[in-house]
């Protein structure tokens, strides 16, 4: 008897299935910990970060020169400077024990802090010293030039930071700034893969006829640690139900993974085997078996002990591409950020030739980005999904939507940046 075939779901349904069966909460409940400054780079914040008071915190000078009223050079120029008395200097890291009157002038050095009274700082290029107590001031200044005031950085109950932000080098400086040392963040979501395939070797073995080295395990293993995840590698598993069944089973309960991977989970042939290992693991089951993306249309997504499961292609191209619109996007919602498969980084190019697609599918087709003149060109990588040179020799992905027969040369696209 012929198998009917699967039900291709779009993008969009598939992450809507995913939110509306995922106890996201259940998930990530204790999925925080307490983290040092010093190693908290690209992880993402679980908590918001407010300024408990104002930074700089008191008036400070951005240049070496004089602090002054600024009111006293107000028409000041070469040819007929104001005068000034000069009554101390304003040490570095010390509060001034003096205020400053009309007139008057205190030397300065880069970030010292303005006494009061003082309300800008003049250049030392700007002036002439007459004597020992004395200068001239041979230009004007407007009141707060060179000086950075004391919440003119942060303001004292302002959101710095907000929950589910992923800590760039300058975030760690700001958070540096406030004092705040110890840092509540996500714990890197631990998502296992499986490869399936009595072919599959390990990379270190030595294929014989009919046989190929594992490359799905360490390309998806390094996409995960790339979207801010912690890869388990589980291995080679033969296309048979009980050792299947039991690898997806240690993982979950064994290492504790937030989501599994199964590599060659959806090919032809093994497919059924998946499909009955996933659906006797628990409620829901599979909840998509096909979606309309080329390449990756037999992709399974099942949810089982509340945990999301991807059976992927097993051609290199088709999983990385569906990782990248699935999984990159579910790693970045278990800490707290937003599931959107359209997160990627993009540039627009031209399409540099014709490029045909069937209606009713998304379309993604590798392209290798260049640029000429002030423009940025796509020009496709042509090949079969299953050769990973493909997408050594690509920049990105162009998409081409679901309604959409085709583009033409020149056409202005968005390129998917690897």
């Amino acid at each position: 008897m012929v198998k009917p075939l699967f039900k291709v779901s779009t993008p969009h349904e598939v992450i809507t299935m995913l939110k509306d069966h995922l106890n996201l909460k259940e998930i990530t409940q204790s999925n925080i910990e307490v983290v040092d400054i010093k190693t908290i780079l690209h992880r993402v914040l679980a908590e918001e970060v407010i300024a408990p008071a104002n930074l700089p915190g008191f008036n400070r000078s951005t240049m070496d020169g004089y602090a002054i009223g600024a009111e006293d050079s107000f028409g000041a120029t070469d040819s007929l400077p104001s005068y000034l008395n000069i009554i101390g200097e304003i040490k570095m890291g010390a509060k001034p024990e003096f205020k400053i009157n009309p007139g008057e002038a205190v030397k300065i050095s880069t970030g010292g802090m303005l006494p009061e009274g003082a309300n800008a700082v003049m250049m030392v290029e700007y002036t002439e010293q007459i004597d020992d107590s004395t200068i001239e001031a041979r230009r004007s200044i407007s009141p707060w030039e060179n000086v950075v005031r004391e919440n003119e950085d942060l303001k004292k109950g302002e959101i710095i930071l907000r929950k589910g932000h992923r800590l760039r080098p300058q975030d760690i400086g700001v958070l540096a700034g406030i004092g705040k040392t110890n840092i509540k963040i996500y714990r890197k979501p631990k998502i296992a893969i499986i490869s399936t395939g009595n072919e599959i070797i390990p990379a270190e073995g030595e294929p014989r006829i009919g046989q190929i080295r594992d490359i799905n395990s360490y390309t998806l293993g390094a996409c995960i640690e790339e979207a801010g995840g912690v890869p388990v590698y589980r291995g080679i598993i033969k296309d048979e139900v009980i050792l299947l069944e039991q690898e997806i089973k240690k993982t979950i309960k064994e290492d504790k993974a937030e989501a599994v991977i199964i590599s060659g989970g959806s090919s032809v042939g093994v497919r059924d085997v998946t499909l009955e290992v996933l659906n006797r693991l628990g409620k829901p089951g599979v909840l998509i078996h096909g979606v309309s993306v080329k390449p990756g249309k037999p992709t399974i997504l099942a949810i089982a002990d509340n945990r999301p499961i991807f059976g992927l292609p097993g051609h290199p191209v088709s999983a990385m591409i569906i990782f990248d619109l699935f999984v990159r996007p579910l790693i970045s919602w278990l800490q707290g950020g937003e599931y959107n498969y359209n997160c990627a980084k993009e540039i627009e190019a031209e399409l540099s030739c014709n490029m045909v697609s069937d209606s009713g599918r998304e379309d993604y087709v590798r392209v290798f980005v260049y640029e000429e003149g002030e423009k940025f060109y796509a020009e496709p990588i042509l090949g079969k999904s299953g050769l990973i040179s493909t997408m050594v020799r690509a920049s990105g992905l162009i998409k081409i939507g679901l309604n959409i027969e085709g583009l033409e040369k020149g056409s202005k696209v968005m390129v998917r940046l690897f």
